[in-house]
């Protein structure tokens, strides 16, 4: 039981978030937001499954813009007063190797986690619930910006008559 207690001392000492003038606190959100930009700074990876994509791209068409956490999408964490532990649920470009990506983007999380917020990081674990085709990706991008380009003409259209 001391052992226990004489370790987390430690840990706490050994913390840059512990101080001997004050401690600083670091909420979920932070940590979850790091990790997903983190994450998505890996080549071939997107946050979140093919379902949560398709929930963020319909309701960031429908708002104009990013909805907030989409950084976060797809992220959970547990943080504690020293360490962190990350779960992150992504898709694949088809064609890469997952085992490769999966420690690419672990790599990532825990040293921009590490270096940017102070928390030790404990675990990573990660689900790959899916695989994205980036060409037919960028086609659905195409006919998205051909019909609200034929909106807004439309639009102007009304507006004039």
């Amino acid at each position: 039981m001391s052992e226990d207690r004489t370790q987390q001392q430690r840990q706490q000492q050994e913390s840059p978030l512990q101080t001997e003038r004050g401690g600083t606190n670091i909420e979920n959100t932070v940590v979850q937001k790091i990790a997903g930009i983190a994450a998505q700074e890996v080549d071939g990876v997107r946050m979140g499954g093919g379902s949560s994509q398709a929930i963020g791209g319909i309701l960031s068409s429908v708002t104009g813009g990013n909805v907030g956490g989409g950084q976060s999408r797809g992220v959970s964490v547990e943080v504690g007063e020293v360490e962190s532990a990350i779960d992150v649920t992504l898709t694949v470009e088809y064609g890469k190797s997952i085992p490769q990506i999966a420690e690419a983007v672990r790599r990532n999380i825990i040293n921009r986690v590490e270096n940017l917020v102070g928390l030790n990081v404990t675990e990573v674990n990660i689900s790959v619930n899916d695989v994205f085709f980036p060409e037919q990706e960028r086609q659905q991008e195409q006919e998205q910006r051909q019909r609200e380009l034929e909106q807004q003409q439309a639009e102007q259209e009304q507006r004039v008559r």
